[in-house]
């Protein structure tokens, strides 16, 4: 499995917005100025997003947009479905009904299995309000003397 960049922008994009939290709607310039993404490649992501109900939008002048759940109630596991379509280890188990040849005979597929269970377990254990309480813990870590 390797994640696109359109799957590690949303994490930044989302992490921008649970961080902003409690400025308003922000607008994607503004984002996309913090995080060094291109305002368009952004706003092919929000088109994305926009369907998972995790985002609320504003028109006009005061527009932009914010998170519609809190930081701790969305998963990185949940952003990578939905900007990568799946976070399959193989493209044997990309599908609900493994359609591989081998399925019924194939020793390794157990192995393959375990792994996205892994994979997804640890995902969907880290939300986003995680990530930015891991890293004020680590800004946390630097003294300066």
């Amino acid at each position: 499995m390797k994640i696109s960049t359109k799957g590690r922008y949303a994490l930044r994009m989302l992490l921008d917005l649970a961080e902003n939290r409690y400025n308003g709607f922000i607008a994607l310039k503004e984002i996309a100025e913090r995080q060094n993404i291109s305002k368009q490649y952004l706003e092919q992501i929000i088109t994305i997003i926009s369907n998972s109900r995790i985002l609320r939008a504003n028109r006009g002048k005061q527009g932009g947009y914010m998170l519609a759940k809190e930081p701790s109630e969305i998963s990185v596991g949940y952003i990578l479905r939905i900007t990568e379509g799946n976070i399959s280890s193989t493209t044997c188990l990309e599908s609900e009904i493994n359609e591989c040849k081998m399925a019924d005979s194939c020793k390794t597929l157990f192995v393959w299995k375990e792994l996205n269970k892994v994979i997804a377990d640890y995902l969907d254990s880290v939300t986003l309000q995680d990530i930015l309480d891991k890293y004020q813990e680590q800004q946390g870590d630097f003294y300066i003397i």
